[in-house]
């Protein structure tokens, strides 16, 4: 559907979550007005003019958008290499596609983790593609023979050019490392997005490596700092993970191979984590047919399991977490899965907070998304259903999700 752009809406008989108290509120009615949430209230229909369109929710919940910490809204393959390759116009078109399914599933915030820039979140803003709030890091970076680096071991030329579609970019030592976060910064970078250590999907390096100097780590956080701005590190090991945080680095994204000494680190300096079960179980279910190189199963079984046992040791240690899929091409239908997954170890509300207050704290947006609450941007959602004490309701969320509302514009209704 299009979005439909309403000055003023009134949502009445609402059964509001408070997501920072865990609790349902009965019988509201919530008043939007120019985009914001003006009124949560029993009597707030006082306030609306005679103009607003009122919304009748009937009882069910009225909650937060959602919030994916990490995406790739670009990659419509889980080949990288071939993605490369592909015209950046087609790449956006498939981008659209994917956005407008995050939206029917909820998410009014994304994070993406490289690949995407600011064209699409400029079109995504102008309301020219049905899409979340798109934050953006442009292209991850990397080492030579790191994450992002997608050369095969017989492959000797890089090519970097910026105008074609990918994932990340290659720079070595100090300078390198400043002058590609500059860049990335120069072209509205909401984030910058570091790999720190071995991945999956990457084909010369191994899981287990460090990657990156730590005076190179340490250049970006300065620049970033200097800009203002967040950043990620994907980093698997223990190792890998306490380097980065040291470094100065905002999140850690995976960590499946963390340990006590990680979590302390996390802790101790205040920092959060982005599990991603979801990719694991996507990639060892379908990942070959979702376009993944055949040789890379190998790496898929050494991570997978390692990280529920990761998760289990972050939730003990009372890590703070926020929902993150990393989900890639067709995979991207199971992104609300993680509930179940993280359901393991997590209540509902839990799970929900790292979708809504959590995301929006690491995002350094906390005054603007994830509460129902008088001040905040509309990202609302209406679902049929209890999300305070079952995740039962995401698993069918073609049926339970209701209305999606971004900033005060409806973006997906059903009856």
């Amino acid at each position: 559907m299009t979005p439909r752009m309403t000055k003023e809406t009134l949502f009445r008989n609402a059964r509001v979550l408070d997501v920072a108290a865990g609790v349902y509120l009965d019988n509201q009615s919530v008043l939007v007005r120019d985009g914001k949430i003006v009124a949560v209230a029993k009597d707030a229909h006082q306030q609306a003019s005679a103009e607003a369109e009122t919304i009748d929710v009937k009882g069910r919940v009225l909650m937060p958008g959602l919030c994916d910490g990490h995406v790739h809204v670009t990659a419509f393959t889980a080949d990288f290499a071939m993605l490369g390759r592909t015209a950046p116009t087609y790449v956006s078109v498939r981008s659209s596609e994917l956005l407008k399914g995050m939206t029917e599933r909820g998410f009014t915030t994304v994070r993406d983790a490289g690949g995407a820039d600011w064209g699409l979140a400029k079109a995504v803003n102008e309301g020219r593609i049905l899409g979340p709030r798109l934050l953006h890091c442009g292209r991850a970076l990397s080492q030579t023979g790191g994450h992002a680096d997608m050369r095969g071991p017989g492959e000797q030329n890089l090519d970097q050019c910026l105008c074609c579609s990918g994932l990340g970019t290659v720079c070595d030592g100090v300078p390198e490392m400043r002058k590609a976060c500059r860049e990335e910064i120069r072209r509205g970078a909401t984030h910058l997005k570091l790999m720190v250590s071995g991945g999956v999907a990457s084909p010369t390096d191994r899981i287990d490596s460090t990657q990156f100097a730590l005076e190179e780590i340490r250049a970006a956080c300065e620049e970033a700092e200097a800009a203002n701005i967040p950043v990620m590190a994907h980093a698997y090991t223990s190792r890998a993970v306490v380097r980065a945080l040291e470094c100065g680095v905002d999140s850690i994204e995976h960590g499946n191979l963390l340990d006590q000494d990680a979590v302390d680190t996390l802790l101790r300096l205040d920092r959060w984590l982005v599990p991603t079960m979801s990719i694991y179980r996507a990639l060892a279910e379908e990942g070959v047919d979702a376009g993944m190189p055949a040789e890379l199963n190998a790496k898929v079984s050494d991570v997978l399991d390692a990280g529920r046992d990761a998760l289990r040791l972050a939730v003990k240690g009372g890590v703070k977490l926020v929902y993150g899929t990393d989900l890639l091409g067709q995979m991207q239908r199971h992104q609300l899965n993680e509930f179940a997954l993280r359901s393991e170890f997590l209540a509902p509300i839990d799970i929900i907070r790292s979708a809504t207050t959590e995301a929006a704290n690491l995002f350094r947006m906390a005054d603007r998304i994830g509460q129902v609450k008088e001040g905040m941007l509309a990202d609302l959602l209406i679902i049929d259903g209890d999300v305070l004490d079952s995740v039962a309701p995401w698993a069918d969320a073609e049926n339970t999700i209701r209305m999606v509302m971004k900033e005060g514009v409806v973006q997906v209704a059903k009856g």
